[in-house]
Formats: C-alpha cells, structure tokens, sequence
C-alpha cells in the first residue's frame, strides 16, 4: 500500500507541473502578450507583412485603416501574385476597401489603396 501512495504522489507533482505549463501556455495564446498562433495561409501572411518595416508614406492620412486591414483583413489570393521569387503581391479586403501590398523579403510596401 505504501508503493501506492509513493506513485500516486509522483503523479500528483507531475500532473501539478503540467497544469501549471498548460495554464501559462494557454494565457498566452488567449491575452494580448504578442504570442499569435497562425495556421492558415490568410493568417500567417498577414502576421508576416505586419513584423516587417511597412512603407505607406503616400497614404500617411489612411494608416490607421492600413493597420486594420493588416490586423482583420482578408487576402485575396485568386488576385494576389505569390508566385515571385523577389516581392509577392496581396490584395487584402476589409469591408468596401481593398489594399494592394508588395510583401519583400526585408520590407512591405503599401501599392494602392482601393475604396
């Protein structure tokens, strides 16, 4: 009976320190600390123009609908052309509004803006 309780108590700091883990883990996917989980295709593109440097100069008045677009857009890809070896370019939908971006392996760059 005592190698019962000695197993059971090596099972209760196990699965103590995995509640913890998971709890810590979980926090981070659901808040607002920076961790973001992307696993389709719309998702990760966007993630990937917004940690690049973004070059809008030309539409600095519409940049916090830019950033909108980068955070709750929609790619489409039929209109996109992802094929380049150098810059791809997407169009992403929000709303009414379209954004053409020139995604480069260093920067992005905002192209047109369509309302």
């Amino acid at each position: 009976m005592a190698g019962f309780f000695k197993r059971l108590g090596w099972y209760l700091i196990g699965f103590s320190i995995g509640i913890i883990f998971l709890v810590f883990f979980l926090k981070k996917k659901s808040g607002g600390e920076g961790v973001d989980f992307c696993y389709l295709p719309n998702c990760r593109v966007l993630k990937d123009i917004r940690n690049k440097p973004l070059n809008f100069d030309a539409f600095e008045k519409d940049s916090t609908l830019i950033k909108t677009m980068l955070n709750e857009g929609n790619i489409d890809f039929s209109k996109s052309d992802t094929s380049s070896e150098t810059c791809n370019t997407y169009w992403i939908d929000y709303e009414s509004t379209s954004l053409e971006i020139k995604n480069c392996k260093d920067s992005s760059e905002v192209l047109k803006l369509h309302y």
